[in-house]
């Protein structure tokens, strides 16, 4: 049993709004190297509309080549109903579904208002739980906005008491422009915490203005568990203007190595992964671990 759980986002979220189409080999190769670092859960692609982002038009192939991979929690994103249509083909562990605390975004990001976004996942809810398929809520920009600004917190709390009362396995506080301070982070996350009664909650941070360590330890002393990151900070988001790349997986548990909170996974072969990530990408990756010398990390943990 580890102290805290990581679910890395990078063949997602970190590919998503790169120029340069990478292969599904390629991606397949980064899910493997992260299976080698004994990450269990991954977010591997999204059911997006392939016009909306090019990236993620190899969906299908990128869910059927990494099943043969072994077993592990793979974790989907979907947009709208069309999308989880096409995902209920194929055996995946868990959705990722995106709402935002703000109307603006949520038209630029999805297209429908947030009620329109709350109906749909609301059918989605029923129909994955008679697969057997996890739901995740995520709620995008819940700390700022890149069309409307500071988010009150007013806004993602009531988002959440929604949420709930629909049902889902699990809800993610998303700093999606990398925004957020670490007062702004732990004031949320403990409000969250305070009304979702036996729901997981995780925390999604880019390292936007280098503030994703503090505002993940800040998230941990709150009492968040679960964190989604992506090896070599990889990322950004195609419809939110100026966001920089995720936390790195690889940053973030180093931190918690050095704090003797367990993670489960193998840093330097998340390193290696990272490094694999790294070249994959057209972008300047934020991680900064990965550049220190491995003797020196092994030494320090």
């Amino acid at each position: 049993m580890t102290d805290v759980k990581i679910i890395d986002v990078s063949p997602r979220d970190g590919l998503q709004n790169d120029s340069k189409i990478i292969s599904v080999e390629e991606k397949v190769e980064l899910i493997n190297r992260l299976l080698n670092a004994r990450v269990s859960s991954i977010e591997i692609t999204s059911f997006v509309h392939p016009k909306k982002v090019p990236q993620m038009a190899d969906a299908e192939l990128v869910v059927q080549e990494s099943a043969k991979l072994g077993s592990f929690e793979a974790i989907a994103l979907v947009p709208n109903y069309k999308g989880f249509q096409r995902l209920k083909e194929f055996n995946l562990s868990e959705i990722n579904w995106v709402s935002s605390a703000t109307e603006t975004f949520n038209q630029k990001n999805i297209g429908f208002t947030i009620e329109e976004s709350l109906k749909q996942f609301k059918l989605i809810k029923q129909e994955a739980k008679q697969a057997g398929i996890k739901t995740n809520f995520s709620i995008a920009v819940s700390f700022g906005c890149p069309y409307e600004g500071d988010v009150d917190k007013s806004k993602v709390v009531e988002l959440v008491e929604r949420v709930k009362e629909i049902g889902v396995d699990r809800i993610t506080i998303a700093d999606t422009i990398g925004i957020a301070t670490p007062n702004q982070v732990k004031a949320l996350s403990e409000e969250v915490l305070g009304i979702v009664g036996n729901t997981d909650v995780a925390i999604h941070l880019h390292d936007t203005r280098g503030l994703g360590l503090a505002n993940a330890y800040s998230a941990y002393e709150a009492g968040i568990r679960i964190f989604e990151t992506a090896v070599s900070g990889i990322g950004g988001c195609p419809f939110a203007p100026g966001a920089a790349g995720n936390l790195a997986t690889e940053d973030l548990v180093y931190l918690f190595h050095r704090m003797n909170i367990s993670t489960g996974l193998d840093l330097n072969e998340l390193i290696n992964a990272a490094d694999f990530a790294a070249s994959l990408s057209s972008k300047n990756p934020l991680g900064r671990i990965r550049h220190i010398e491995r003797n020196i990390i092994k030494e320090e943990i």
